[in-house]
């Protein structure tokens, strides 16, 4: 009886488990490249160009980041991770950062951008 109540105790756990915890491991999407789309600041006015180019190995991504808003001035790395269809990325000056879900050569998605705030971001694949 013991074992029994045991077993069902094991099994009532596992049940219990969160069922999304493969959809954070699962990497669906591919999204090496070069993209190119716009910020759209939410909170006020501002907007302009960014190009992506990315290297996804695994669920690790890196690349380099060009915001065509500042004139192309604003250059610099950035890394991220894929998790199922969702691109999750941070450039490495803290310049911007992105949660971006992807749909085959499309993603879009909120952002921040410092000196904006709030972001939308929309990009495709060249």
């Amino acid at each position: 009886m013991a074992s029994l109540v045991m077993t069902l105790t094991v099994l009532c756990g596992a049940a219990c488990a969160r069922k999304d915890w493969i959809d954070q491991t699962l990497v669906t999407v591919d999204v090496t490249g070069m993209w190119e789309g716009n910020i759209h600041s939410t909170t006020g006015p501002g907007g302009g160009g960014l190009a992506l180019t990315l290297e996804q190995k695994g669920a690790k991504v890196v690349g380099t980041s060009t915001l065509l808003a500042t004139g192309g001035q604003n250059n610099g790395a950035v890394e991220g991770t894929v998790s199922g269809d969702t691109l999750r990325f941070r450039d490495m000056r803290g310049a911007f950062t992105g949660e971006l879900q992807v749909n085959g050569d499309d993603m879009t998605g909120p952002g921040t951008l410092q000196n904006w705030g709030s972001v939308t971001i929309s990009l495709h694949r060249r």
